[in-house]
């Protein structure tokens, strides 16, 4: 079919983007189908601060450990550390060595140093401490709520001390060890420790909530709002090393459940503060369910943390897919034309955003085929998601970052 593509595109920039919505949304989520294209991250980079500095965005969330990115929102807020120190220690998933965070993180710390504390820039991971072979050990995020919560309330009112959580918890290595992720008969998380742990998490959230109007007088919000991370993070892992230790066949949808849980909830704080630009893959941040097929499971389906979220904030939530036509360095060549990305690719823009509506009337009739990838890395658009996709973000072709 023939077709204008200025009938359907439109250059990708933060103002283009911000006039196809049909409101302003509190969490901008910008996805992708491949992890670890640089390509993508600068135009991420390049439309957060289109974003900054045109629509009043102050944070930036990316799929990254939640607890391990206070150490990059401690430096872009603050300068504490070096960006060495905090390119190694801030990201989970090897997210650190990319040359496009670096220059993410080196740029937010130098706008910060320019504006005053009322329009600082802020960092979050919106992941969980989590990663393929495994999860975290609840012990950190456990004790630094106890240990705020110590610190302004009344100790008769801790269900609790630092000494019994220490003794429950044990030493890390069995929370942590990655044959649980394969052996459920591994986990702790069904000790009988681990279950009085999830008790005891619960109480002190429950806790920091009651007591909230003391708190804040107390402290600051961001001292309130921290606080109220590592309960999040804390009833997370528990929860999540409870389905670790699950020998039935729902164990894994368990897993994924629970993380795209803990995503939305750290998502949904952060929107409280102001409007967010959440960068992470697709498959997090779509509206429709979820799926994957996984080892010697059947195919595995879930809720995403973009689902959740739409569910919560109706049209305050706006996801934008992002499809690629090539990545030869992948074994990704040219997309066949009977695929939605072999259509966009056809188009003369080398990138451009489209409203799916008028690309799905441009496409008429046309069924276009789900395109099939040679390389496991990279996941294709699907085009059953157009209906509940706000905007798509094509890039036609994705080149190789020169590796230092």
């Amino acid at each position: 079919m023939a077709t204008d593509s200025k009938d359907i595109a439109r250059s990708v920039d933060a103002s283009a983007v911000m006039e196809l919505l049909p409101s302003r949304p509190r969490v901008l989520a910008l996805g992708e189908p491949t992890h670890g294209e640089d390509a993508l991250l600068h135009l991420r980079n390049e439309l957060f601060r289109q974003l900054v500095e045109g629509e009043g965005f102050r944070t930036i969330a990316l799929e990254s450990d939640c607890i391990r990115g206070l150490v990059v929102d401690a430096y872009v807020t603050t300068g504490t550390g070096t960006l060495d120190e905090v390119m190694e220690h801030g990201f989970s998933h090897g997210w650190g060595a990319s040359a496009a965070n670096r220059e993410l993180v080196r740029w937010m710390r130098e706008f910060n140093g320019e504006h005053p504390a009322s329009e600082q820039l802020r960092f979050a991971g919106m992941d969980g401490p989590l990663e393929i072979t495994g999860a975290a050990s609840p012990r950190k995020s456990l004790t630094a709520l106890h240990d705020y919560l110590s610190a302004h309330v009344d100790s008769d009112l801790l269900p609790c001390t630092a000494d019994t959580l220490d003794r429950l918890l044990g030493i890390d290595g069995p929370w942590t060890h990655e044959a649980v992720m394969t052996d459920p008969s591994r986990s702790v998380g069904r000790s009988a420790e681990a279950k009085e742990l999830r008790l005891l998490a619960d109480d002190l959230v429950a806790l920091l909530d009651s007591q909230t109007p003391h708190v804040l007088s107390a402290t600051s919000r961001d001292d309130w709002d921290l606080a109220r991370l590592y309960g999040r993070t804390a009833t997370g892992l528990l929860r999540y090393h409870f389905w670790m230790a699950d020998p039935s066949p729902a164990r894994m949808t368990r897993l994924l459940a629970t993380r795209e849980a803990m995503m939305s909830g750290n998502l949904l704080a952060l929107a409280a503060r102001g409007p967010v630009l959440v960068y992470a893959q697709n498959s997090h941040l779509q509206r429709d369910k979820s799926s994957m097929s996984m080892w010697d499971h059947a195919r595995l389906e879930w809720w995403s943390a973009g689902a959740l979220l739409s569910a919560h904030l109706g049209d305050q939530y706006a996801f934008l897919a992002t499809a690629l036509g090539t990545i030869r360095h992948q074994g990704v060549d040219t997309p066949p034309p009977d695929t939605l990305e072999g259509f966009l690719y056809a188009l003369p823009e080398d990138r451009c955003v489209l409203d799916p509506a008028r690309l799905s009337a441009a496409l008429g009739d046309t069924n276009p085929a789900l395109r099939v990838s040679p390389w496991f890395g990279y996941a294709p658009f699907d085009p059953a998601h157009l209906p509940h996709t706000d905007r798509i973000v094509f890039l036609a072709d994705v080149t190789e970052s020169p590796r230092p």
